[in-house]
């Protein structure tokens, strides 16, 4: 394993500390223990790690400050993924610095050009597809950056994204056991990622379940609220509506649920909703709020690692979450 193969992930794990303490130890920064830095100078001997170059020499002008730009800070799912991302950061003895692109790429682009002016260390961002040239800008610099929860295709960067298949596919099984044959859908912007996805996913579960793909049954938001208002509007004012509505993020969810109630309609006994994101309070409605779940902590945490490892100059793989259906009905299922 000695020689240029080894990774300072490898040598972390081989002096038993975390990753941001080994990346402490090696770039000489002093808040560091006695023990640490012999049993990390230990395993750098013994695996005979050698530093990448490049690395060696960003670390010379670090700033131990990193980046992080999600696309509606208002949006509890970036919410909590800013918040376990901070707290890894913290851990490896890095403050972030938080934009909020509120789902617009102008907004993405002025943050990108101050992360670049303020010389961050990396940055970690949900793109807002591929934008205009700031985000070309940013990739060319060189500087570290892993994308989370989206990926920009044209773009190699390293990324934390969640699998939509599992949990839709069991969204869809779940309805259509309960006698749900008319399924209406709100999907996500199909310029970005993830609503791409999320569309594709509904679309291929359907046949499955012995549904025909009805396009009067699909319509379109952008991830905020107000859209997801306007799509369950114009689902439920059909003759023939939806028994089911799935939405494509929570706050889209929560519009429906809104519009759902001005047209005096009951969730669970005139109308079932599912969310994309399993958020606190959708737990607490009444009835409560079935829902496609994915871990933001374990996004938020796993993106500052792989930023982590970028900085020392490693190549890391992109990391798949996975997604469940947390079915929260009071019906009987038929």
């Amino acid at each position: 394993m000695a020689g240029r193969g080894v990774t300072i992930r490898d040598v972390a794990a081989h002096a038993g500390v975390s990753l941001g303490t080994a990346s402490r130890v090696l770039s000489g920064h002093p808040a560091t223990s006695a023990d640490a830095r012999a049993r990390v100078t230990q395993a750098v001997t013994e695996l005979g790690y050698r530093p990448n170059a490049q690395a060696r020499s960003l670390r010379l002008t670090r700033t131990h400050a990193i980046g992080l730009l999600v696309s509606d800070v208002r949006n509890p799912f970036f919410a909590d993924v800013a918040h376990a991302a901070e707290q890894a950061a913290l851990g490896a003895d890095y403050v972030t610095l938080l934009g909020n692109a509120n789902e617009n790429v102008e907004q993405q682009d002025r943050y990108i050009e101050t992360f670049l002016m303020q010389r961050v260390d990396g940055v970690v961002l949900a793109p807002q597809g591929r934008g205009s040239g700031s985000l070309e800008a940013l990739i060319e610099s060189r500087m570290p950056v892993v994308f989370v929860d989206r990926t920009v295709e044209g773009f190699d960067v390293p990324s934390v994204t969640t699998d939509s298949r599992p949990g839709i596919e069991e969204a869809i099984a779940s309805l259509t056991a309960a006698g749900h044959s008319r399924i209406g859908y709100i999907a996500g912007p199909q310029a970005i990622s993830t609503g791409r996805q999320r569309y594709d996913a509904f679309i291929d579960a359907l046949p499955r379940h012995g549904i025909d793909v009805d396009p009067s049954l699909i319509t379109f938001g952008d991830f905020q609220e107000q859209s997801g208002v306007r799509a369950a509007q114009q689902l439920l004012a059909a003759p023939d509506r939806p028994t089911a509505i799935l939405a494509a993020d929570n706050l889209m969810a929560l519009g429906a649920l809104a519009a759902t109630r001005q047209r005096g309609l009951h969730i669970g006994s005139d109308i079932e909703v599912v969310a994309f994101d399993d958020i606190e309070w959708l737990a607490h409605f009444d009835p409560p709020i079935s829902v496609i779940a994915q871990d933001a902590g374990a996004v938020g945490r796993c993106a500052v690692e792989l930023l982590l490892s970028v900085v020392e100059g490693e190549e890391p793989e992109s990391v798949v979450l996975p997604t469940t259906f947390i079915d929260r009905s009071t019906r009987t299922k038929s």
